[in-house]
């Protein structure tokens, strides 16, 4: 097998918590949540525990044509955002063996 060296890039990345879920939301779906009205924040508040339990679908490059999200940040995990705009999740012990904040 041969080796590689990865290219030192400077990524954006956020860690995924039960406070930010909204904010990661928005983020990975460029969409805004409004939830100025009532019944939406009611059922934002349904989705949130969706996600605190189940996790937050991510879309990635590697979803395909018919976009079917493969996958999911769990509580904890950080979100990064890739050299082409793409986001997926790693998870936080990976996510510090691999990168230091500047």
């Amino acid at each position: 097998m041969v080796k590689f060296r990865k290219k030192p890039v400077v990524i954006e990345a956020i860690q995924l918590t039960e406070t930010n879920i909204k904010e990661c939301y928005e983020i990975v779906n460029k969409t805004k949540v409004d939830l100025s009205l009532p019944i939406a924040s009611d059922k934002w508040d349904d989705y949130e525990k969706i996600v605190v339990d189940n996790g937050l679908n991510v879309p990635t490059l590697e979803d395909g044509k018919d976009k079917r999200v493969k996958h999911v940040a769990s509580i904890g995990d950080y979100i990064i955002k890739g050299v082409q705009g793409e986001f997926y999740p790693c998870k936080p012990d990976i996510f510090k063996q691999t990168y230091d904040q500047v």
